[in-house]
């Protein structure tokens, strides 16, 4: 793995871990009352598709169960349409998938890391 990408995806790691702090110990009724919340979220999570789209192809393509295009699309939706995003959905991508996002990016690091690990 580059540099380049262990960089992103670290990043991206870091985003996750923001997002989780904004959105802890909320429900989603609390999450829809809150305006700051729910626009810090969507920023978030526009970071990270975008942080996703510098991945390269080749990377992608080496770990497609990571839904990377899926991210990428959030991403536009929540930038390019933002005043007709649901949030209940952001709330659902926020709070559901962006954990399972995370789990699956550490399992990539944590697997190159034990490559490394074995070629030295």
């Amino acid at each position: 793995m580059s540099r380049r990408i262990r960089t992103i995806l670290d990043k991206i790691m870091q985003e996750a871990a923001a997002l989780a702090q904004i959105v802890h110990q909320l429900d989603e009724s609390a999450f829809l009352q809150s305006e700051i919340t729910m626009r810090a979220t969507c920023m978030t999570l526009i970071n990270i598709g975008e942080l996703v789209k510098n991945l390269d192809d080749d990377f992608r393509a080496s770990h497609r169960h990571v839904p990377w295009r899926d991210i990428a699309g959030f991403r536009d939706v929540a930038a390019h349409g933002y005043f007709t995003l649901r949030m209940e959905e952001v709330w659902i991508y926020a709070s559901k998938e962006l954990p399972v996002l995370s789990a699956q990016i550490k399992d990539i690091l944590d697997n190159k890391e034990q490559d490394d690990e074995i070629a030295d």
